[in-house]
């Protein structure tokens, strides 16, 4: 009788890495799933640090579809690299990313990583937590903003 559940222990063993390496809330470009165009571009001009390129290429998006984390999460992000970022209109879009999609790591990552630019540690510590209750496994997500936060913490005067 053992033999019989042999493989479903190993199948339920196996399920979270599998939902870990196609992808989860904020990631594109799993397999077998076309990747989205205007993240695509955005990305592509985030990765050039052409922050303002980013900025527009999603605002366009934004209009149009207004309904998608993805988006706001990405905008916002494009807003908070770029010169002179808006930190209003940062948090207005990665708190409606986490409106429309509360388990979103990404908006998670980013917003907590905003909250430490502008001196805000218990906030992006709250966002650490929530991550942390996300992540069944450590996430890159959680372990970005870990290190961040370490670092924000390194820095301040004792």
């Amino acid at each position: 009788m053992k033999t019989y559940f042999r493989p479903l222990i190993l199948a339920l063993l196996a399920f979270p890495v599998a939902v870990m390496a196609a992808g989860g809330n904020g990631d594109s470009g799993s397999a077998g799933v076309p990747a989205d165009p205007v993240i695509a571009a955005a990305q592509d001009a985030n990765g050039r640090k052409d922050y303002a390129k980013a900025s527009g290429i999603l605002r366009d998006a934004l209009a149009k579809t207004p309904d998608n984390a993805d988006y706001h999460n990405l905008y916002a992000y494009s807003v908070r690299k770029g010169a002179n970022p808006d930190m209003d209109l940062v948090f207005k879009h990665y708190n409606e990313a986490l409106r429309l999609d509360s388990r979103h790591r990404g908006a998670h990552e980013y917003i907590g990583e905003a909250y430490l630019m502008v001196g805000n540690l218990g906030k992006a510590k709250e966002h650490l937590a929530q991550l942390d209750r996300l992540c069944f496994f450590p996430c890159g997500e959680y372990s970005d903003l870990k290190k961040a936060v370490a670092e924000y913490e390194a820095k301040q005067p004792r």
